[in-house]
């Protein structure tokens, strides 16, 4: 017998810790971390507005209350996307 998975994936990106250091993402089945010092925008900002993330396509979250949108691929390897706000 096998499984077969049906419809789509409902699972919502979850912000799982905000540190001093950094933010903490589950999304499916990974959990990823957001440094500050290469993901300025969440640094000082209200814990609220960093919670309310949404995956608006696969692959690709945004924050709407930061006006902020990055791709996984972003938080997986930031060394690739050098570019950071000042």
């Amino acid at each position: 017998m096998s499984s077969q998975t049906l419809g789509e994936n409902i699972s919502r990106p979850e912000i799982t810790n905000v540190s001093s250091h950094g933010v903490w993402l589950l999304c499916g089945d990974k959990e990823l971390f957001m440094s500050y010092e290469d993901f300025p925008w969440f640094k000082d900002v209200p814990v609220g507005k960093i919670l309310n993330v949404e995956e608006v396509s696969p692959g690709h979250l945004y924050w709407p209350d930061l006006d902020v949108d990055i791709g996984i691929e972003t938080i997986e390897h930031p060394e690739r996307f050098p570019l950071k706000a000042k």
